[in-house]
């Protein structure tokens, strides 16, 4: 096992929620290289397992489950699997989403708006909830870092208008989160990674569409995956016990407050 490099994570247990994605993965390889150990959930088994194996963890260290996070009773069996199997949880990294670009708004279907709805901002009520009532059961506080977007204060490009409201969303909740939270030692913040050079942000839009969108940020380049992980790695480690309800902007400059 690497030496920790981040304060407060060796043998911290993290609930990461889209594990198998393109940022959720570099999160969990960061949290692996931390010491902590990492309950990685995601909507398909085999992507869970190969991304544990290429870490190269002793057995048991980390532990994949797959399922759909908007069935909410769920929820709760994911809770006592991080603590029965690996002993917590601490943490939660809720970096699950769904997108569902359309080009024109009068192309959103009701389908669209109560998938995107029901996965980027109930499912992200009710799982902070059932995470913060075991974490109020410790007795020890802990961390829940929820991801928005640079949409939540542009209101999104390319097509990701109902995305970006639930994204919103995220922000409000988080920040109610944070207040109601507080005096049980629990932070809640959130993360807005502008472009992050994943399949999400990638699809549905042609490579002109893309160069556009990057042409919009004074870095001049979409951030690589891991970047936006680093950023995670800060808020559940003990270097960020004194912030909480705060937006941490990721996005190369293109929004900037």
């Amino acid at each position: 096992m690497p030496e920790p490099i981040v304060s407060g994570l060796a043998d911290r247990v993290v609930i990461v929620t889209g594990a198998a994605g393109g940022i959720g993965r570099e999160v969990v390889a960061l949290l692996h290289e931390a010491g902590a150990r990492v309950l990685a959930v995601d909507v398909a088994q085999e992507p869970l397992d190969a991304l544990l194996a290429e870490l190269g963890a002793p057995e048991g260290r980390h532990v994949a489950v797959a399922g759909d996070l908007k069935d909410l009773a769920w929820h709760a069996a994911l809770v006592e699997r991080a603590r029965d199997e690996l002993g917590g949880p601490h943490a939660l990294v809720h970096a699950a989403a769904v997108l569902r670009r359309r080009d024109s708004i009068d192309d959103i279907t009701e389908d669209d708006w109560d998938a995107q709805v029901d996965t980027n901002l109930k499912a992200t009520f009710f799982l902070n909830r059932t995470v913060a009532q075991a974490l109020i059961a410790g007795g020890e506080g802990g961390r829940i870092v929820n991801f928005t977007s640079q949409g939540w204060q542009s209101g999104g490009f390319g097509g990701s208008v109902v995305y970006a409201a639930t994204k919103g969303g995220v922000v409000s909740m988080s920040r109610g989160l944070a207040r109601a939270l507080a005096p049980h030692g629990i932070t809640v913040n959130t993360v807005a990674p502008g472009a992050a050079d994943t399949a999400m942000m990638r699809g549905g839009q042609t490579d002109e569409q893309l160069a556009d969108f990057v042409k919009m940020i004074p870095l001049g380049r979409m951030a690589q995956p891991r970047e936006v992980a680093a950023s995670v790695l800060f808020l559940v480690s003990d270097h960020a016990a004194y912030i909480t309800g705060a937006t941490l902007n990721v996005s190369g400059g293109q929004l900037m407050y």
